[in-house]
């Protein structure tokens, strides 16, 4: 949108420095994201598990003509496990289950919410001023709020990597492109569904002036061209375990983006960032749904995966980001996320035993010795993570916050844990 004159001079907006947002009140379930918490006073604390794959994990630089282009990711040299003929059996097993549980969670496109349905309409003769409305409205949100909103929006942004993703799935992919299957039709309209997400925060904070928008897409370029390495391996158990654990964990994430935004002030942003967390919402059910009939029909098998899946630490799936200038960009947003209380530790922590709870882990009976240690090991794991969280809180009480630039808000400053 190119503008001239007096015009353009009244919707500029100054890129000044806004107070710090951390301490806010936080989301809690069975709460719409955009009412008020009542969870005060608790201080996040930065843990591995919210960060990128374990270093030692990460050996060998990618040997590519696009090297340069990309960002300096790092890849694990091995092969995937091989996937036992059981495992697949179960999941060709699920394919009229999914057509009568999984597709009707789906929204029919004619009854689905749009981007256009909250920003101003460019075709309106309003449209200058509801833009200029927009932009003072953005003048409250803090920079570190702004930090964790850009980070979210570009992790939505990457959208062809998780269908890329999710078709390395045996026995769910979409082998045609257009697969009339209940798994290629759910993979399908999930993106579609998804993509909807990064469209509407792109054109937010377009239309804002509070961000470098040149940097927020390299950023997403990067990302993308990069990739992600979740370590599932092909196996679906692994994968719908995964995508459980990360559809509430983004359901966390937008549902306190929400509820802060209404504290700041920008009620219209606490609606888009709640109707994206709703959203989140129903795909997270959809696929701790197929893990609850997996564990039904394999509760050995989907017993060792949860444990597998658990030892590796869920990768948080924008954490090979990279603007081109700073190689710990993802930590850095990372631990500004957990600071503020956006996503952290607890929520980490909380977000296991809320499966072990949907899943009825403590409750499994009849499983082999195997399966049974993995029990006893997934069970007592949140606690251990809040543990080790408390410990590192204690280690930092007293030292001074790291701040760091970021070139998503013009390389101004924010602080860091």
């Amino acid at each position: 949108m190119v503008m001239k004159g007096p015009l353009e001079a009244q919707m500029r907006v100054n890129a000044l420095s806004t107070p710090s947002f951390s301490g806010r009140p936080r989301l809690e379930e069975g709460k719409p994201p955009y009412l008020t918490s009542s969870v005060r006073g608790w201080k996040p604390v930065k843990v591995a598990m919210t960060t990128s794959i374990p270093r030692e994990m990460q050996v060998g630089q990618v040997d590519t003509s696009l090297g340069k282009v990309l960002a300096p990711y790092q890849l694990r040299k091995r092969r995937p496990d091989h996937i036992p003929l059981e495992k697949l059996e179960v999941i060709a097993a699920l394919d009229s289950w999914a057509q009568e549980n999984l597709l009707p969670l789906l929204k029919p496109v004619a009854k689905s919410w749009q981007p256009q349905d909250f920003l101003p309409n460019s075709s309106s003769d309003n449209f200058f001023e509801d833009v200029r409305a927009l932009r003072e409205r953005a003048r409250e949100l803090p920079d570190d709020y702004l930090v964790c909103l850009v980070g979210d929006m570009i992790t939505e942004e990457a959208l062809p990597t998780y269908q890329t993703m999710f078709n390395t799935f045996e026995g769910v992919r979409d082998k045609t492109g257009c697969s009339p299957t209940p798994w290629g039709v759910w993979i399908r309209a999930w993106t579609a569904e998804e993509n909807r997400h990064g469209d509407l925060l792109n054109r937010y904070l377009y239309l804002c002036g509070r961000v470098d928008m040149r940097m927020v897409e390299r950023t997403t370029q990067y990302l993308i061209g990069s990739g992600m390495e979740p370590q599932i391996d092909q196996n679906p158990y692994n994968g719908f375990i995964y995508t459980s654990f990360q559809e509430r964990a983004t359901f966390i994430s937008h549902g306190n983006t929400a509820r802060h935004a209404k504290q700041f002030g920008e009620h219209k942003l606490a609606t888009i960032c709640g109707i994206i967390a709703s959203d989140e919402k129903r795909h997270e059910i959809a696929y701790s749904r197929i893990m609850s009939k997996v564990f039904e029909l394999d509760p050995n098998g989907a017993m060792l995966s949860f444990q597998e899946m658990m030892k590796k630490k869920i990768t948080m799936p924008a954490h090979l980001m990279h603007d081109g200038e700073n190689p710990r960009l993802f930590d850095d947003y990372a631990s500004v996320a957990q600071r503020c209380g956006v996503y952290t530790a607890h929520d980490y922590a909380s977000i296991m035993s809320h499966l072990i709870k949907v899943w009825n882990i403590e409750s499994l009976t009849g499983l082999s010795s195997e399966a049974q240690q993995a029990q006893e090991f997934v069970c007592r794991l949140p606690v251990r993570i809040l543990r080790l969280a408390e410990r590192s809180h204690n280690r930092t009480k007293g030292e001074t916050p790291r701040r760091k630039a970021f070139s998503w808000i013009h390389n101004k400053e924010v602080e860091l844990l």
